[in-house]
């Protein structure tokens, strides 16, 4: 059992509270998403569950985490460098695999299809694709026999056949599950319960809710909440007002009469003056009334992103025209016969299962199309390291110039995106996935391209970012050449989907 009591959780450096006063019990068998906004404190949350040390650096918490003998499995978003160096063997060893008699063993393996060879393998865990680090990382976490399983994002960086396998063990496991996921159908499919943490008010108030609904019902009822709300705050206003009005009348007159009355009638002075006592007790009244209105509904600003109309691009120019014999990678063939061909304003989306060479590919279109005069091509490659530098914070990446009135632009544009002025001057390195993402976005929108490379461009958004840069995406004048395994981006974003497969692209 999970039980959690009064739970508060501070982040040292900003002096911000993440979590406060948050209860919940997490129940058997029970499949609770927890989702927010990058940077809310969800996969702090997951490691203090699974081990306070983990945090104990950066954020201090009270409040009780009772777990009684809970063993907890538990994946980390992403593995940390020492276990990417070591092989499947060493990684499965370390983890106890290999003590498990082998019908157990083999009865892992075969609950996540991975043949029973490939735990012996001298592959370096760093080496294997998303969905085969994500399938090993699970059977390390089940070898433990938990009684409940944390998982931090693992539908990052898998293809689409192994998030549907994903969402089959997600759904068929007897285990309580408590999951981070930025995958809106996976969320659609697999929760049975929502823990939403937020931070309202340019992230100084958090607040944190648990309801026992599926995130479909979740976001419809949220949404019907919070109308229900602003009528009942509007209606309550306007009665007010009303009441105020004859009240402010009733006042006036009396101050008037109280003004204009003869010192010679002193009966009708004292008349006004335990009238203008009742007006005076009734404004007191109001005002108490007033604190007691229906409150408008506080919800988390959505973010800002919008590309200028310089974007566009004619239909008729191509903008690539790729004739790729081979697809190497590290001396390995990965695909051949290659032809890709895009034009102007067209949203092509490259699919396929991992390790198939998509990133591979996307490198070398992103190679030949940024020197290009002709267009203004932009790359978010699925790794951000490789082109954000982790020492400089986000103003002094997206600032180009240097200028006074460049830093306030930038500075104003992350905040649309809700960055905190703290977080603005952050090292990049401090930042969540989610944020690294919007710095891209940021510096999309603050140039002037018209061609976006982007790998993954959605996988470390919020399921509550995600429809609000489909939308800018799918608005896009200019063209987009993109990889991804999110479902309801290829729909809704992309004008062309192209498979990926040894044989080369294909409809």
């Amino acid at each position: 059992m999970l039980q959690i009591k009064n739970l508060t959780i501070y982040h040292k450096k900003d002096l911000r509270a993440l979590l406060k006063d948050f209860s919940f019990v997490l129940r058997d068998g029970e499949k609770a998403a927890l989702i927010g906004e990058e940077g809310n404190g969800k996969s702090t949350l997951l490691k203090l569950l699974y081990n306070p040390a983990l945090v104990e650096d950066y954020a201090e918490y009270s409040g009780e985490i009772i777990t009684e003998s809970t063993v907890f499995g538990y994946l980390p978003q992403e593995l940390p460098e020492a276990e990417k160096a070591l092989s499947a063997a060493e990684f499965l060893t370390e983890k106890g695999f290999f003590d498990l008699p082998y019908d157990e063993g083999a009865a892992l393996c075969r609950e996540l299809g991975i043949e029973y060879e490939r735990c012996w393998s001298e592959q370096r865990m760093g080496a294997f694709s998303g969905g085969e680090k994500v399938k090993l990382s699970l059977l390390a976490a089940l070898c433990k026999k938990p009684d409940v399983l944390l998982l931090d994002e693992p539908s990052n960086d898998i293809d689409i056949e192994t998030l549907e396998w994903l969402e089959r063990f997600i759904n068929g496991c007897k285990l309580a599950i408590l999951y981070i996921s930025h995958d809106e159908t996976l969320l659609e499919n697999t929760a049975t319960a929502i823990i939403h943490m937020e931070q309202l008010r340019k992230k100084s108030v958090p607040r944190a809710a648990a309801f026992r609904l599926s995130y479909s019902e979740y976001v419809r009822c949220r949404a019907e909440l919070f109308e229900h709300q602003e009528q009942m705050a509007q209606s309550d206003r306007r009665d007010f007002n009303e009441k105020m009005e004859r009240f402010r009348r009733i006042r006036d007159k009396v101050e008037h009469d109280q003004s204009s009355v003869s010192r010679g009638d002193p009966h009708g002075g004292a008349m006004l003056k335990k009238k203008m006592h009742t007006v005076q007790s009734m404004g007191r009244r109001f005002e108490k009334e007033k604190e007691q209105l229906t409150a408008f509904p506080e919800q988390e600003d959505a973010i800002f992103l919008r590309f200028g109309e310089s974007a566009a691009l004619p239909p008729g120019k191509t903008v690539l025209k790729l004739e790729l014999p081979v697809l190497k990678a590290g001396g390995r063939v990965l695909a051949e016969n290659i032809q890709l061909e895009v034009h102007g304003g067209e949203h092509l989306c490259i699919t396929g299962k991992n390790g198939v060479g998509k990133t591979t590919l996307l490198r070398l279109i992103a190679a030949e199309l940024l020197p290009r005069k002709d267009i203004r091509a932009a790359y978010m490659p699925q790794n951000y390291a490789d082109l954000l530098p982790q020492e400089k914070t986000p103003t002094e990446f997206l600032c180009r110039g240097g200028s006074g009135e460049e830093r306030t632009k930038v500075r104003s544009y992350l905040g649309s995106m809700r960055f905190t002025r703290a977080e603005t001057e952050h090292p990049i390195s401090e930042l969540s996935g989610g944020q690294k993402a919007k710095i891209f976005f940021a510096q999309f929108a603050l140039g002037d391209y018209n061609v976006l490379i982007l790998d993954e461009p959605t996988r470390n958004l919020s399921p509550l970012s995600g429809p609000e840069v489909r939308f800018v995406l799918k608005s896009f004048g200019g063209t987009i050449i993109s990889v991804s395994h999110d479902r309801k981006y290829i729909a809704e974003v992309s004008t062309r989907v192209l498979k990926l497969s040894p044989q080369g692209l294909s409809e």
